[in-house]
Protein backbone atom coordinates (compact mmCIF):
# COMPACT_ATOMS: atom_id res chain seq x y z
CA UNK A 1 0.00 0.00 0.00
CA UNK A 2 1.39 3.22 -0.57
CA UNK A 3 2.81 4.72 2.61
CA UNK A 4 1.77 7.75 2.45
CA UNK A 5 -1.99 7.51 1.62
CA UNK A 6 -1.72 5.40 4.70
CA UNK A 7 -0.31 7.97 6.49
CA UNK A 8 -2.97 11.04 5.56
CA UNK A 9 -5.42 8.80 7.51
CA UNK A 10 -3.67 9.06 10.66
CA UNK A 11 -3.38 11.51 12.79
CA UNK A 12 -0.91 12.18 16.67
CA UNK A 13 -3.30 12.35 19.67
CA UNK A 14 -0.19 12.61 21.99
CA UNK A 15 3.55 13.14 21.83
CA UNK A 16 4.58 9.71 23.86
CA UNK A 17 6.97 7.13 22.29
CA UNK A 18 6.24 4.10 20.48
CA UNK A 19 7.52 1.32 22.05
CA UNK A 20 8.76 -2.59 21.43
CA UNK A 21 5.59 -4.44 22.69
CA UNK A 22 1.94 -5.49 21.48
CA UNK A 23 0.57 -3.31 19.31
CA UNK A 24 -3.22 -2.11 20.27
CA UNK A 25 -6.20 -1.52 18.16
CA UNK A 26 -9.08 0.29 20.38
CA UNK A 27 -11.81 -0.32 17.62
CA UNK A 28 -14.82 1.33 18.53
CA UNK A 29 -16.76 3.41 15.53
CA UNK A 30 -15.62 0.80 13.08
CA UNK A 31 -16.93 -2.69 14.07
CA UNK A 32 -15.40 -4.92 11.69
CA UNK A 33 -12.03 -6.46 10.79
CA UNK A 34 -12.10 -6.63 6.84
CA UNK A 35 -11.59 -3.31 4.73
CA UNK A 36 -10.31 -1.62 7.95
CA UNK A 37 -7.17 1.17 7.75
CA UNK A 38 -7.06 0.86 11.23
CA UNK A 39 -6.60 -2.63 11.82
CA UNK A 40 -4.85 -2.84 8.57
CA UNK A 41 -2.12 0.38 10.30
CA UNK A 42 -1.83 -1.84 13.33
CA UNK A 43 -0.76 -4.80 11.31
CA UNK A 44 1.82 -2.16 9.27
CA UNK A 45 3.12 -1.37 12.81
CA UNK A 46 3.16 -4.32 14.29
CA UNK A 47 5.49 -6.30 10.86
CA UNK A 48 7.95 -3.41 11.32
CA UNK A 49 8.26 -4.21 14.81
CA UNK A 50 8.31 -7.82 15.15
CA UNK A 51 5.24 -7.64 17.86
CA UNK A 52 1.08 -9.19 17.64
CA UNK A 53 -1.86 -7.60 16.99
CA UNK A 54 -4.08 -7.12 19.81
CA UNK A 55 -7.77 -5.77 18.83
CA UNK A 56 -10.22 -4.75 21.88
CA UNK A 57 -14.23 -3.76 21.43
CA UNK A 58 -15.38 -1.85 24.49
CA UNK A 59 -19.38 -2.29 25.35
CA UNK A 60 -19.92 0.97 26.83
CA UNK A 61 -22.15 1.10 29.76
CA UNK A 62 -24.21 4.05 27.81
CA UNK A 63 -24.62 1.77 25.04
CA UNK A 64 -24.99 -1.67 26.70
CA UNK A 65 -27.83 -4.42 26.07
CA UNK A 66 -29.49 -3.20 29.77
CA UNK A 67 -29.04 0.80 28.65
CA UNK A 68 -32.99 1.80 27.62
CA UNK A 69 -32.86 4.94 26.46
CA UNK A 70 -32.55 3.86 23.05
CA UNK A 71 -34.65 0.89 21.49
CA UNK A 72 -33.78 -2.48 21.44
CA UNK A 73 -33.63 -2.89 17.93
CA UNK A 74 -29.99 -0.77 18.21
CA UNK A 75 -28.72 -2.99 20.38
CA UNK A 76 -29.93 -6.04 18.53
CA UNK A 77 -28.48 -4.94 15.33
CA UNK A 78 -24.74 -3.86 16.97
CA UNK A 79 -24.97 -7.15 18.55
CA UNK A 80 -25.46 -9.28 15.42
CA UNK A 81 -22.72 -7.09 14.15
CA UNK A 82 -20.08 -8.05 16.89
CA UNK A 83 -21.17 -11.71 16.45
CA UNK A 84 -20.09 -11.97 12.67
CA UNK A 85 -17.20 -10.18 13.37
CA UNK A 86 -16.03 -12.86 16.25
CA UNK A 87 -16.85 -15.19 13.13
CA UNK A 88 -14.45 -13.19 11.14
CA UNK A 89 -11.74 -12.89 13.80
CA UNK A 90 -11.79 -17.00 14.08
CA UNK A 91 -11.03 -17.06 10.30
CA UNK A 92 -8.58 -14.15 10.07
CA UNK A 93 -6.48 -15.48 13.14
CA UNK A 94 -6.90 -12.13 14.92
CA UNK A 95 -6.84 -11.49 18.34
CA UNK A 96 -9.72 -10.10 19.39
CA UNK A 97 -11.24 -9.15 23.32
CA UNK A 98 -14.58 -8.07 23.78
CA UNK A 99 -15.56 -6.30 27.27
CA UNK A 100 -18.35 -4.21 28.86
CA UNK A 101 -16.98 -1.50 30.94
CA UNK A 102 -16.25 2.55 30.88
CA UNK A 103 -14.42 2.72 27.75
CA UNK A 104 -11.08 4.52 29.29
CA UNK A 105 -10.58 2.83 32.63
CA UNK A 106 -11.05 -0.46 30.05
CA UNK A 107 -8.57 0.50 27.65
CA UNK A 108 -6.20 1.70 30.39
CA UNK A 109 -6.40 -1.50 31.88
CA UNK A 110 -6.12 -3.47 28.84
CA UNK A 111 -2.83 -1.67 28.10
CA UNK A 112 -1.63 -2.35 31.06
CA UNK A 113 -2.47 -5.86 31.33
CA UNK A 114 -0.53 -6.89 27.86
CA UNK A 115 1.64 -3.76 28.37
CA UNK A 116 1.14 -2.07 24.99
CA UNK A 117 3.90 -0.19 22.74
CA UNK A 118 1.74 1.81 20.38
CA UNK A 119 -2.63 2.48 20.44
CA UNK A 120 -4.38 2.93 17.65
CA UNK A 121 -8.00 4.06 17.44
CA UNK A 122 -10.77 5.00 15.05
CA UNK A 123 -11.57 8.70 14.00
CA UNK A 124 -15.11 10.02 14.78
CA UNK A 125 -15.71 13.52 14.66
CA UNK A 126 -18.91 13.51 17.96
CA UNK A 127 -17.93 14.90 21.32
CA UNK A 128 -18.28 11.74 23.33
CA UNK A 129 -15.74 9.39 21.32
CA UNK A 130 -13.48 12.25 20.50
CA UNK A 131 -13.88 13.01 24.57
CA UNK A 132 -12.47 9.23 25.52
CA UNK A 133 -9.54 9.75 22.76
CA UNK A 134 -8.24 12.41 23.98
CA UNK A 135 -8.77 11.34 28.15
CA UNK A 136 -6.94 8.48 27.14
CA UNK A 137 -4.63 9.75 24.95
CA UNK A 138 -3.48 11.82 28.15
CA UNK A 139 -3.26 9.13 30.73
CA UNK A 140 -1.42 6.06 28.30
CA UNK A 141 2.68 6.06 28.34
CA UNK A 142 2.69 5.51 24.69
CA UNK A 143 1.76 6.84 21.31
CA UNK A 144 -1.75 7.26 20.44
CA UNK A 145 -2.90 7.35 17.26
CA UNK A 146 -6.04 7.75 15.37
CA UNK A 147 -7.00 6.01 11.73
CA UNK A 148 -9.81 7.52 9.70
CA UNK A 149 -11.34 4.44 8.65
CA UNK A 150 -15.11 5.83 8.29
CA UNK A 151 -14.70 7.87 4.96
CA UNK A 152 -13.67 6.74 1.68
CA UNK A 153 -11.35 10.34 1.75
CA UNK A 154 -10.20 10.95 5.43
CA UNK A 155 -12.27 14.12 6.41
CA UNK A 156 -9.20 15.82 7.96
CA UNK A 157 -7.54 15.36 4.96
CA UNK A 158 -10.69 16.98 2.48
CA UNK A 159 -10.36 19.74 4.23
CA UNK A 160 -9.15 22.03 7.36
CA UNK A 161 -12.46 23.88 7.87
CA UNK A 162 -16.31 23.72 7.91
CA UNK A 163 -17.04 23.67 3.83
CA UNK A 164 -20.60 25.73 3.12
CA UNK A 165 -22.39 22.69 1.21
CA UNK A 166 -21.78 20.27 -1.49
CA UNK A 167 -20.99 22.77 -3.89
CA UNK A 168 -17.55 23.72 -1.76
CA UNK A 169 -16.36 20.14 -0.58
CA UNK A 170 -17.29 18.53 -4.14
CA UNK A 171 -14.33 19.43 -5.97
CA UNK A 172 -12.17 18.70 -3.08
CA UNK A 173 -13.61 15.22 -3.01
CA UNK A 174 -13.47 14.85 -6.59
CA UNK A 175 -9.71 15.79 -6.59
CA UNK A 176 -8.91 13.70 -4.26
CA UNK A 177 -11.17 10.21 -4.85
CA UNK A 178 -8.65 9.00 -7.82
CA UNK A 179 -6.01 8.67 -5.46
CA UNK A 180 -8.29 7.35 -2.38
CA UNK A 181 -10.90 5.17 -4.10
CA UNK A 182 -8.71 2.33 -4.74
CA UNK A 183 -8.89 -1.60 -3.25
CA UNK A 184 -7.21 -2.56 0.29
CA UNK A 185 -4.15 -4.98 0.95
CA UNK A 186 -4.75 -7.94 2.29
CA UNK A 187 -4.38 -8.57 6.06
CA UNK A 188 -1.50 -10.95 7.14
CA UNK A 189 -2.35 -13.17 9.77
CA UNK A 190 0.58 -13.49 12.64
CA UNK A 191 0.01 -16.44 14.64
CA UNK A 192 -2.74 -17.63 15.98
CA UNK A 193 -5.47 -15.86 16.91
CA UNK A 194 -7.53 -15.72 20.38
CA UNK A 195 -11.20 -14.80 21.07
CA UNK A 196 -12.24 -13.35 24.67
CA UNK A 197 -15.28 -12.57 25.66
CA UNK A 198 -16.48 -11.08 28.89
CA UNK A 199 -19.77 -13.47 30.44
CA UNK A 200 -22.19 -11.04 30.18
CA UNK A 201 -21.07 -10.04 26.65
CA UNK A 202 -21.52 -13.65 25.54
CA UNK A 203 -25.20 -13.71 27.30
CA UNK A 204 -26.31 -11.01 25.29
CA UNK A 205 -25.15 -13.13 22.25
CA UNK A 206 -26.85 -15.95 22.79
CA UNK A 207 -29.70 -14.30 23.19
CA UNK A 208 -29.48 -12.93 19.55
CA UNK A 209 -30.75 -14.85 16.37
CA UNK A 210 -28.37 -15.64 14.00
CA UNK A 211 -26.16 -13.10 12.28
CA UNK A 212 -25.98 -10.22 9.86
CA UNK A 213 -23.34 -10.28 6.80
CA UNK A 214 -22.80 -6.76 5.79
CA UNK A 215 -21.52 -8.27 2.16
CA UNK A 216 -24.68 -9.79 1.82
CA UNK A 217 -26.82 -6.76 2.28
CA UNK A 218 -24.58 -4.65 0.08
CA UNK A 219 -24.84 -7.43 -2.76
CA UNK A 220 -28.96 -7.26 -2.38
CA UNK A 221 -28.66 -3.79 -2.75
CA UNK A 222 -26.17 -3.68 -6.01
CA UNK A 223 -28.00 -6.58 -7.48
CA UNK A 224 -31.68 -6.15 -6.55
CA UNK A 225 -32.22 -2.30 -6.01
CA UNK A 226 -28.93 -0.02 -7.64
CA UNK A 227 -30.49 0.21 -11.01
CA UNK A 228 -34.02 1.88 -9.65
CA UNK A 229 -31.76 4.15 -7.31
CA UNK A 230 -33.20 7.53 -9.30
CA UNK A 231 -36.77 6.66 -7.95
CA UNK A 232 -35.04 6.80 -3.98
CA UNK A 233 -36.81 9.95 -3.15
CA UNK A 234 -40.43 8.11 -3.57
CA UNK A 235 -41.35 6.07 -0.32
CA UNK A 236 -43.58 3.87 -1.95
CA UNK A 237 -40.92 2.32 -3.87
CA UNK A 238 -37.87 0.01 -2.17
CA UNK A 239 -35.31 1.69 -4.26
CA UNK A 240 -33.22 3.31 -1.27
CA UNK A 241 -29.92 1.02 -0.40
CA UNK A 242 -31.01 0.04 3.06
CA UNK A 243 -27.28 0.30 4.61
CA UNK A 244 -27.39 3.02 6.59
CA UNK A 245 -26.96 1.46 9.59
CA UNK A 246 -24.19 -0.79 8.38
CA UNK A 247 -22.15 1.82 7.72
CA UNK A 248 -23.40 3.83 10.67
CA UNK A 249 -21.72 1.05 12.79
CA UNK A 250 -18.91 0.55 10.95
CA UNK A 251 -19.83 -3.10 10.12
CA UNK A 252 -19.89 -2.13 5.88
CA UNK A 253 -16.80 -0.08 5.09
CA UNK A 254 -18.08 2.93 2.60
CA UNK A 255 -14.56 2.76 0.52
CA UNK A 256 -15.65 -0.99 -0.18
CA UNK A 257 -19.39 -0.52 -1.24
CA UNK A 258 -18.25 2.90 -3.39
CA UNK A 259 -15.95 0.20 -4.65
CA UNK A 260 -18.59 -2.20 -5.26
CA UNK A 261 -20.67 0.44 -6.93
CA UNK A 262 -18.33 1.50 -9.29
CA UNK A 263 -17.54 -1.98 -11.16
CA UNK A 264 -21.06 -2.89 -11.02
CA UNK A 265 -22.18 -2.14 -14.69
CA UNK A 266 -24.84 -0.39 -13.27
CA UNK A 267 -25.13 3.66 -13.41
CA UNK A 268 -24.25 4.36 -9.64
CA UNK A 269 -23.20 8.37 -9.94
CA UNK A 270 -26.24 9.67 -8.18
CA UNK A 271 -25.78 6.96 -5.88
CA UNK A 272 -21.91 7.54 -5.28
CA UNK A 273 -22.79 11.87 -4.65
CA UNK A 274 -25.10 10.84 -1.82
CA UNK A 275 -22.49 8.22 -0.66
CA UNK A 276 -19.65 9.46 -0.41
CA UNK A 277 -19.86 13.80 -1.35
CA UNK A 278 -23.15 14.07 0.72
CA UNK A 279 -22.28 11.41 3.44
CA UNK A 280 -18.58 13.24 4.11
CA UNK A 281 -20.18 16.89 4.17
CA UNK A 282 -22.17 15.34 7.04
CA UNK A 283 -18.78 14.35 8.36
CA UNK A 284 -16.80 17.97 7.63
CA UNK A 285 -19.88 19.78 9.44
CA UNK A 286 -19.53 17.82 12.98
CA UNK A 287 -16.03 17.57 12.59
CA UNK A 288 -15.46 21.82 12.75
CA UNK A 289 -18.54 22.91 14.52
CA UNK A 290 -18.34 22.45 18.11
CA UNK A 291 -21.97 23.10 17.88
CA UNK A 292 -23.49 20.36 15.78
CA UNK A 293 -25.71 19.23 17.82
CA UNK A 294 -27.52 22.72 18.80
CA UNK A 295 -29.04 25.16 16.79
CA UNK A 296 -26.11 27.23 18.28
CA UNK A 297 -24.21 25.62 15.25
CA UNK A 298 -26.82 27.34 12.37
CA UNK A 299 -25.56 29.70 9.78
CA UNK A 300 -25.70 33.11 10.43
CA UNK A 301 -28.89 34.31 8.31
CA UNK A 302 -31.01 30.83 9.69
CA UNK A 303 -30.28 32.40 13.47
CA UNK A 304 -31.66 35.59 12.71
CA UNK A 305 -34.55 34.82 10.60
CA UNK A 306 -35.85 31.81 13.19
CA UNK A 307 -35.31 34.89 15.84
CA UNK A 308 -37.55 36.95 13.82
CA UNK A 309 -40.08 34.39 13.83
CA UNK A 310 -40.06 33.03 16.96
CA UNK A 311 -43.15 34.32 18.13
CA UNK A 312 -45.07 33.61 15.42
CA UNK A 313 -48.15 31.71 16.23
CA UNK A 314 -48.74 28.10 15.43
CA UNK A 315 -51.68 26.57 14.66
CA UNK A 316 -50.55 22.98 16.53
CA UNK A 317 -48.26 22.54 19.34
CA UNK A 318 -47.47 19.24 20.34
CA UNK A 319 -45.42 17.63 23.12
CA UNK A 320 -42.45 15.55 23.11
CA UNK A 321 -45.24 12.13 23.66
CA UNK A 322 -47.59 13.21 20.85
CA UNK A 323 -44.75 12.97 18.43
CA UNK A 324 -42.93 9.72 19.55
CA UNK A 325 -46.38 7.77 19.97
CA UNK A 326 -47.55 9.79 16.42
CA UNK A 327 -50.42 11.76 17.80
CA UNK A 328 -50.04 14.55 15.67
CA UNK A 329 -53.28 16.01 13.23
CA UNK A 330 -51.53 15.15 10.20
CA UNK A 331 -51.54 11.32 8.58
CA UNK A 332 -48.58 11.12 6.53
CA UNK A 333 -46.49 12.79 9.57
CA UNK A 334 -47.89 10.37 11.72
CA UNK A 335 -47.32 7.35 9.15
CA UNK A 336 -43.58 8.07 8.85
CA UNK A 337 -43.10 8.17 13.07
CA UNK A 338 -45.05 4.63 12.68
CA UNK A 339 -42.59 3.57 10.18
CA UNK A 340 -39.94 4.44 12.37
CA UNK A 341 -41.29 3.06 15.49
CA UNK A 342 -42.39 -0.40 14.07
CA UNK A 343 -39.07 -0.67 11.95
CA UNK A 344 -36.35 1.32 12.83
CA UNK A 345 -35.77 2.98 9.80
CA UNK A 346 -37.46 6.06 8.36
CA UNK A 347 -37.22 6.75 4.64
CA UNK A 348 -34.87 9.97 3.56
CA UNK A 349 -37.33 11.85 2.13
CA UNK A 350 -40.06 11.84 4.83
CA UNK A 351 -36.99 12.56 7.19
CA UNK A 352 -37.04 15.89 6.22
CA UNK A 353 -40.75 16.26 6.03
CA UNK A 354 -41.01 15.01 9.42
CA UNK A 355 -38.33 17.28 11.22
CA UNK A 356 -39.86 20.75 9.19
CA UNK A 357 -43.16 19.67 10.71
CA UNK A 358 -41.69 19.08 14.21
CA UNK A 359 -40.24 22.84 13.92
CA UNK A 360 -43.60 23.93 12.75
CA UNK A 361 -45.32 22.79 15.61
CA UNK A 362 -43.29 23.04 18.55
CA UNK A 363 -42.98 26.95 20.49
CA UNK A 364 -39.46 27.19 19.03
CA UNK A 365 -36.36 25.70 16.92
CA UNK A 366 -34.67 24.57 20.35
CA UNK A 367 -37.66 22.34 21.33
CA UNK A 368 -37.88 21.30 17.76
CA UNK A 369 -34.43 20.54 17.72
CA UNK A 370 -34.37 18.44 20.85
CA UNK A 371 -37.35 16.63 19.99
CA UNK A 372 -36.04 15.44 16.63
CA UNK A 373 -32.85 14.50 18.10
CA UNK A 374 -34.35 12.66 20.91
CA UNK A 375 -36.79 10.47 18.34
CA UNK A 376 -33.67 9.87 15.22
CA UNK A 377 -31.72 8.48 18.09
CA UNK A 378 -33.64 6.49 20.38
CA UNK A 379 -35.07 4.58 17.07
CA UNK A 380 -33.20 5.15 14.05
CA UNK A 381 -30.70 1.91 13.48
CA UNK A 382 -28.58 4.59 12.07
CA UNK A 383 -29.14 7.55 14.95
CA UNK A 384 -26.06 9.15 17.07
CA UNK A 385 -24.38 9.85 13.61
CA UNK A 386 -23.22 12.91 11.93
CA UNK A 387 -25.55 12.19 9.26
CA UNK A 388 -28.75 12.60 11.40
CA UNK A 389 -27.05 15.39 13.44
CA UNK A 390 -26.52 17.51 9.93
CA UNK A 391 -29.34 16.39 8.50
CA UNK A 392 -31.63 17.93 11.17
CA UNK A 393 -29.68 20.75 11.29
CA UNK A 394 -30.45 21.02 7.61
CA UNK A 395 -34.13 20.43 8.05
CA UNK A 396 -34.60 23.42 10.90
CA UNK A 397 -31.54 25.61 10.62
CA UNK A 398 -30.55 25.72 6.95
CA UNK A 399 -26.90 24.07 7.43
CA UNK A 400 -25.60 23.74 3.86
CA UNK A 401 -28.94 25.11 2.30
CA UNK A 402 -29.30 28.78 1.19
CA UNK A 403 -32.13 31.24 2.28
CA UNK A 404 -35.42 30.91 0.58
CA UNK A 405 -38.79 33.37 0.17
CA UNK A 406 -39.88 33.99 4.00
CA UNK A 407 -42.82 33.10 5.28
CA UNK A 408 -44.19 32.51 8.46
CA UNK A 409 -42.61 30.04 11.60
CA UNK A 410 -39.76 29.47 8.91
CA UNK A 411 -38.53 32.60 8.08
CA UNK A 412 -36.40 31.70 4.97
CA UNK A 413 -35.80 28.32 5.83
CA UNK A 414 -36.56 25.86 3.10
CA UNK A 415 -40.57 24.75 3.47
CA UNK A 416 -42.50 21.20 2.82
CA UNK A 417 -45.97 20.79 3.22
CA UNK A 418 -48.50 17.84 2.01
CA UNK A 419 -48.77 19.23 -1.20
CA UNK A 420 -45.53 18.88 -1.76
CA UNK A 421 -45.75 15.45 -0.76
CA UNK A 422 -48.51 14.96 -3.47
CA UNK A 423 -46.63 15.71 -6.12
CA UNK A 424 -43.74 13.54 -5.21
CA UNK A 425 -45.72 10.39 -4.81
CA UNK A 426 -49.07 8.49 -3.46
CA UNK A 427 -49.18 9.59 -0.41
CA UNK A 428 -52.28 7.63 0.53
CA UNK A 429 -50.75 4.34 -0.28
CA UNK A 430 -47.75 5.67 2.29
CA UNK A 431 -50.20 6.19 4.96
CA UNK A 432 -52.29 3.17 4.52
CA UNK A 433 -48.92 0.98 4.49
CA UNK A 434 -48.34 2.63 7.92
CA UNK A 435 -51.14 4.18 9.55
CA UNK A 436 -51.92 3.33 13.34
CA UNK A 437 -54.47 0.68 12.53
CA UNK A 438 -52.34 -1.69 15.20
CA UNK A 439 -51.05 0.28 17.98
CA UNK A 440 -48.03 -0.67 19.53
CA UNK A 441 -48.83 1.15 22.42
Amino acid sequence: MDNDLLKSRMRDLNDKPIRQAPIIYWMNRDQRLDDNYALITAYEFAEKLHQRVEVIFVVSPSFGPLHCDFDARIYEFMGRGLKYMTERAKMLNVNLTIKQGDPITTVIDYMRQVEAGLLICDFSPLKQMRLWREQIAGLVDVKMLEVDAHNVIPAFTTSDKQEWGAYTIRPKIQRLLPQYLTDFPTIPALGEGTITIDADILEWFNKLTGVHDPIVAMREFIDERLTDYQFRNNPNLDATSRLSAYLHFGQLSSQRLALEVSHSGHPHQEFLEEMIVRRELAENYCLYNPDYDSPRGFPDWAKKTLQKHGSDRREYLYSSEDFEYAKTHDEVWNAAQMQLLKTGYMHGYMRMYWAKKILEWTPDVDTAFHIALYLNDKYQLDGRDPNGYTGIAWALGGVHDRPWGERAIFGMIRYMNMAGLKRKFGVDEYIDKWRNENSLF
